[in-house]
Parts: C-alpha cells; sequence; structure tokens
C-alpha cells in the first residue's frame, strides 16, 4: 500500500459508504501515540455540510489575500490554497482532524507544553497516514490537506469543537491515476553511526 498511495486531486462524484469512512477512522485509532495519548478527533463533512465549511473556508482565504492579518509572511501559499480549496469541493467527503489536546497556536505556550505539542502532532501524523493507506487498500483517494492553515479562525468558529485544528483529509474515488513523486534517494536521507 505505501508504494501505491498517492495524493488524489481529482475525484469521481461516486459517494463514499459510511461503512468505509468508519473503517478509516478506525485504522486512525489504532495508530501509535506518544504516551497513548490519543489526541486525535475526526470530523466527517459530506454533502451540504461540506459546501458550508468550504464557503467558510473561501471566504477566510479572499479576506487573508486581501489583508494577509492570520499568517503575514506566508501569502506566497495563498494560490495553492485556493487550489486545495477546489479539490475539496471536488471530493465527496473531507475529515477535519482535530488535536483534542491542542490550543490556539496564537496562545503563548512553555517548554513543557511545546514538547507535548510536537509529541501530538506527530501522533495525529501516524494516524493520518494510517488513513491515508486504509483509504488506498479500499480503493479510495485521498489528499492530506494543510491550507486550512490559511482560514484558521473561522473554519475553527464554524466547526465549533475544543481543541486545535490541524488540517484535514479528502477522500473518494480517484478520477486520476498520477505518477509517483520523485523522492529523495535512500542514500540522502539514511545515516549509519
Amino acid at each position: 500500500m505505501i508504494e501505491e498511495r498517492r495524493s488524489i486531486r481529482k475525484y469521481t462524484d461516486q459517494k463514499v459508504s459510511k461503512d468505509q469512512i468508519e473503517t478509516i477512522i478506525n485504522s486512525a485509532r489504532l495508530a501509535p501515540s506518544a504516551k497513548n495519548r490519543q489526541p486525535w478527533k475526526f470530523i466527517v463533512f459530506t454533502e451540504d455540510e461540506k459546501s458550508k465549511l468550504l464557503d467558510v473556508m473561501e471566504k477566510a482565504l479572499y479576506i487573508e489575500q486581501e489583508e494577509h492579518n492570520l499568517l503575514p509572511k506566508s501569502g506566497f501559499g495563498l494560490p495553492d490554497a485556493f487550489n486545495t480549496l477546489r479539490v475539496m469541493r471536488q471530493a465527496p467527503v473531507v475529515i477535519i482532524v482535530m488535536n483534542t489536546n491542542g490550543k490556539s497556536p496564537y496562545e503563548p505556550i512553555d517548554s513543557d507544553g511545546r514538547v507535548a505539542e510536537i509529541c501530538d502532532s506527530l501522533s495525529i501524523g501516524a494516524a493520518i497516514e494510517n488513513m491515508l493507506l486504509k483509504a488506498t487498500e479500499l480503493g479510495l483517494g485521498t489528499l492530506w490537506v494543510g491550507n486550512t492553515c490559511f482560514a484558521y479562525d473561522d473554519l475553527m468558529k464554524f466547526i465549533n469543537s475544543d481543541g486545535q485544528l490541524i488540517g484535514a483529509v479528502t477522500v473518494g474515488y480517484c478520477a486520476e491515476s498520477p505518477n509517483p513523486r520523485p523522492r529523495k534517494p535512500l542514500q540522502d536521507i539514511l545515516e549509519y553511526r
């Protein structure tokens, strides 16, 4: 499955079943987590609720494009965020990923909190990877989305859930079969001591 997984940006309109979604989320639940904190929550959006969520995101992206208040040094990423929004609209399912232990990225954090946040982020990353691989096994495509950061405040208000918004995962049946992306050679990333 690892070699077969791709980031999918084009989906058919075929629906994803509730059983498939729950199988994918269950695979996330089985991921390793630091201190077994299991700091994740997954909120599934489909159909009308997905449209409302993405309308909120789109409005926030336009505001950020004009005002650059949220991420003033990251404006170069906004064109990609708009493209990601298009992909999210096309996908039948958008799963919002939350860190249940997380705090707002605007709040100060001490060193103990920073270490816990890093550990929780790593745990959530493992959970998301499990989701992507399980979806691939089920014949579905996914995209791991980080561009929610440009609309953080508005999305958090709409989602109305405790914790920290980490990102999203789109899920659907693939309408494309992308070639593998270039990867660094093993000798560039491996070091023995």
